[in-house]
């Protein structure tokens, strides 16, 4: 019999397909597609102390074997997600990653507060590249990556799991840093910052100018840090970058991945978590692996 399951801080989720933030909004765009049941876990899109309105568009280009987006975290705030988000959510028998981004480091410890015993796990966004406030600051130094991820520790009991950019000198140094600050999983990686450029109008294409790039271009960059982090750290990884079947998904698992998020390809093909899942399930009977570990080659 073969064991899909994952534990992430003490809590265990049945299997290792999680959908990634900012690409499955609160559930209810693809709730009436399939069971989200059958999902290892659900990441909601990025939410904030108070309510943004994001990025002026447009927000969406697509790149070469990818797409940049520059969305600016638009969402309704950590209260009104509360009240008119959760208990919808709350209706499928699914684990829920709440995503959050602060401004400041004690803004990231209040709203992981607020979410004390009401959410499964805790996403810290330390590495959004297309906010102006925050993000890439806090992001690419382990220092501040320390510091948010050991106050949200001390305000919540729910699992902390910290989202790294790849727009670092070295991953593993920030690897390293949450979890000295009491991280329970790293999530890795985040988008790629890029740009698009306007010919015609001879300007930048998007009103921040920067953007982040996702989808199958940035696979191989995102392979290689998992691969580095989870031979750094002793917690369990989130891979995600690139996911776009469930090929790709193995490829994760064997470079150090405990579990893996589907991001971009969720656009494409709002099944794709399902055909991952369901394509890992006979790999691993046809390979003879009876649990997760057993798919790591390092």
């Amino acid at each position: 019999m073969i064991d899909l399951s994952v534990d992430i801080g003490g809590i265990k989720i049945k299997n290792p397909v999680i959908t990634a933030s900012g690409t499955f909004g609160f559930g209810r765009e693809y709730g009436n597609l399939y069971d989200l049941s059958r999902l290892g876990a659900i990441a909601v899109k990025g939410i904030t102390y108070k309510a943004r309105g994001g990025n002026a568009p447009p927000r969406i280009a697509e790149a070469a074997s990818g797409v940049l987006n520059s969305v600016g975290l638009e969402n309704p705030g950590i209260s009104a997600f509360i009240d008119m988000e959760l208990p919808n959510l709350k209706k499928f028998n699914v684990p829920i990653i709440v995503n959050i981004s602060g401004n400041t480091i004690e803004e990231f410890g209040i709203i992981a507060e607020m979410l004390d015993d009401l959410v499964d796990f805790i996403e810290l966004n330390v590495s959004c590249p297309n906010v102006k406030e925050g993000g890439m600051a806090f992001g690419i130094k382990a220092e501040s990556i320390y510091n948010i991820t050991y106050t949200t520790k001390k305000t919540s009991k729910v699992p902390i799991i910290v989202k790294l950019s790849p727009n670092v000198t070295d991953i593993t140094e920030m690897a390293k840093a949450a979890e000295a600050g009491g991280a329970d999983c790293i999530s890795l990686i985040n988008t790629i910052t890029g740009m698009k450029i306007d010919i015609n109008k001879r300007k930048p294409y998007f009103e921040n100018i920067i953007a982040g790039l996702s989808g199958p271009a940035i696979k191989p960059i995102a392979l290689k840090m998992v691969w580095e982090t989870a031979s750094n750290v002793n917690i369990p990884i989130i891979g995600m970058g690139g996911i776009m079947n469930w090929q790709d998904a193995v490829e994760f698992l064997m470079a150090g991945a405990d579990a893996i998020s589907v991001g971009t390809a969720n656009f494409i093909d709002p099944f794709v978590p399902i055909k991952v899942l369901d394509g890992l399930m006979n790999y691993m009977e046809e390979n003879n692996k009876t649990n997760l570990k057993t798919m790591k080659i390092f």
